[in-house]
């Protein structure tokens, strides 16, 4: 069972909002005080009512203090002010739209008694002093099954449960999650013969100990109202379970062993949010669980940023995640429509890369505003030859360079790969890497890899058949330069030194030092810019054809990825 979409009605600044679809992965996105955070307050108080109210069996008319006492729901706060006056008795509403699979809906064939065509639609009415769950279906069975929405409401929350992760993420956050896992895990107790047992053993041993204290506050209370017959206190067997399922503490130790709650807020936000993907990945539950999250870059450094988004891309793999948020590295290029933009009090999906940009406030460079895809290479000749390069012998990369959905960007450093992969990132672009196959490459590339910035289908090397170490001038011929060489610089390229096994830089700098000519690094620069225009010049006589491979593998990758959605 998955929430397909959610409609909000008279929830404080939100009038109404329809058919917000959820997916995996939701983000709400938009300017301060547009609305955002109240509509997941909406869908947490909609998911509370449905899968905490029934689960605990209240009544049909559920007592808003228990949504009070958790600060859930509170009408003078929650439903909208400028209606209070005209609407007394006015209600919050909240539609939540189920699919069902096809097993899901014979069983509630078999459970119910009612047919579905695979959509459950549920109406959460919201109010000063009750919260009641009703069937939104439309025509002829909406009246039986909203006669039937206890048991219809039951039937979703065994299937369903929900977590809620707040923007401020204390340590009793992070503790109210483990005690919903410890609670969900321990479940799976109840039905044990053993501990049946034990636990009726429990309640022998409490027996005379609760006879006693009856009869001694009876012979108290009596004194004061004569009129009282008995006192009795109970321990009901639900009580008895739910203490032996919620008495429990996390404790971390990161060089000494604290109670959570006396860690940093950094600590705690990331515990609370690493607990609920444990929470999520070693259930043995088999609900679906929605996840709505707040603000998750609150109280992180940037890295952390980076390593939290994987941590909710893998959550969403398994189960469904709504975020409010203002980072753009937590926008989904992927499926665009995902991004929900909430703004002056209403939702929608976003309908391009631009549309969210301006909504999050990102300004990309002039050459950039129109990229979907940047690619990061070491340096500014690297760019003027693969721009050519990459034109010629693609045509889809011809056309995505001339519209300026494909743009370079040199390093100017492979050591910069971190910081410029975050920079294009904050601006909603993608990034793919093709770096030198020399030990700063690839340091650098395990850099961002280790900070969760790029992947190994994120990123390609000049590579070179023989050679240990290549560069980006090794795939060239030697034919296109070495005239050039000649008369710039006097130097012979068919000496041994070039013709070593060595990266092309070690054996140019070799072939200037034999024959007695100055090699540091504005002359390898000033060469290296040199041969990029040649290169740009000649695309289709540049390469060495049993060294193109590495080049042909980042023209497929590009292309690729290009193709995907933006």
């Amino acid at each position: 069972m998955r929430l397909v979409s959610f409609t909000v009605e008279k929830y404080r600044s939100i009038e109404t909002a329809r058919k917000i679809a959820t997916g995996d992965t939701t983000i709400l996105i938009g300017p301060n005080n547009e609305g955002k955070s109240n509509i997941l307050r909406a869908l947490v108080t909609a998911m509370h009512v449905l899968t905490r109210g029934i689960r605990f069996r209240l009544p049909r008319g559920i007592s808003s203090r228990f949504y009070y006492e958790r600060q859930m729901y509170n009408w003078e706060r929650d439903f909208p002010l400028h209606l209070q006056e005209k609407q007394p008795n006015g209600r919050s509403v909240v539609i939540l739209e189920f699919g069902l699979t096809v097993e899901e809906v014979q069983q509630f064939r078999s459970d119910i008694g009612s047919d579905l065509n695979g959509t459950l639609p549920l109406r959460m009415e919201i109010g000063r002093e009750e919260a009641e769950v009703k069937v939104a279906k439309q025509g002829r069975g909406g009246k039986t099954l909203t006669a039937k929405s206890g048991r219809v409401g039951k039937f979703v929350a065994d299937r369903l449960s929900f977590e809620h992760i707040e923007a401020v993420r204390t340590a009793r956050s992070a503790q109210r999650v483990v005690d919903q896992l410890v609670e969900r895990e321990l479940r799976t107790l109840e039905d044990d013969p053993d501990y049946e047992t034990a636990l009726q053993r429990i309640a022998e041993l409490q027996a005379p100990i609760l006879e006693q204290l009856s009869s001694s506050m009876k012979t108290t209370l009596v004194t004061f109202l004569p009129a009282i017959q008995d006192v009795r206190i109970e321990i009901s067997p639900e009580g008895r379970y739910q203490a032996l399922r919620r008495s429990c503490e996390v404790v971390v130790d990161d060089g000494a062993a604290t109670r959570l709650e006396y860690k940093g807020d950094g600590v705690q936000s990331l515990a609370a949010i690493g607990i609920m993907r444990h929470a999520s990945e070693k259930s043995t539950s088999p609900l679906n669980i929605v996840i709505a999250v707040e603000e998750p870059e609150s109280h992180l450094h940037p890295e952390a940023i980076h390593e939290l988004r994987e941590v909710l891309a893998q959550l969403a793999k398994k189960h469904q995640v709504v975020l409010t948020t203002h980072c753009p590295l937590f926008v989904n290029r992927a499926n665009l429509a995902s991004n929900v933009i909430v703004k002056d009090n209403k939702a929608r999906a976003a309908s391009s890369i631009k549309e969210v940009r301006d909504v999050l406030g990102v300004r990309a460079a002039d050459n950039l505003q129109n990229a979907n895809l940047i690619l990061l290479v070491e340096g500014e000749e690297d760019k003027t030859a693969l721009s050519s390069l990459l034109a010629f012998e693609s045509h889809h990369l011809r056309v995505a360079l001339e519209h300026g959905t494909l743009a370079l960007d040199s390093l100017l450093g492979g050591s910069n790969l971190a910081y410029k992969t975050t920079q294009h990132m904050n601006t909603l672009c993608s990034v793919h890497a093709f770096l030198d196959d020399d030990d700063a490459g690839r340091r650098a590339f395990e850099k961002a890899l280790a900070d969760g910035l790029l992947s190994h289908a994120e990123v390609n090397f000049a590579t070179c058949d023989g050679k240990a170490e290549a560069e980006l001038e090794d795939l060239y011929d030697a034919a296109v330069y070495q005239s050039m060489i000649d008369k710039a610089y006097g130097v012979e390229l068919g000496s041994v030194p070039f013709r070593s096994s060595g990266k092309w830089s070690d054996r140019m700098r070799d072939s200037f030092r034999k024959q007695g000519k100055l090699w540091n690094d504005r002359v390898k620069n000033d060469l290296k810019r040199k041969i990029a225009l040649l290169v740009a010049d000649d695309p289709g006589n540049a390469l060495q054809k049993r060294n193109r491979g590495s080049l042909d593998a980042l023209i497929r990758a590009l292309e690729k990825r290009l193709a995907e959605p933006a």
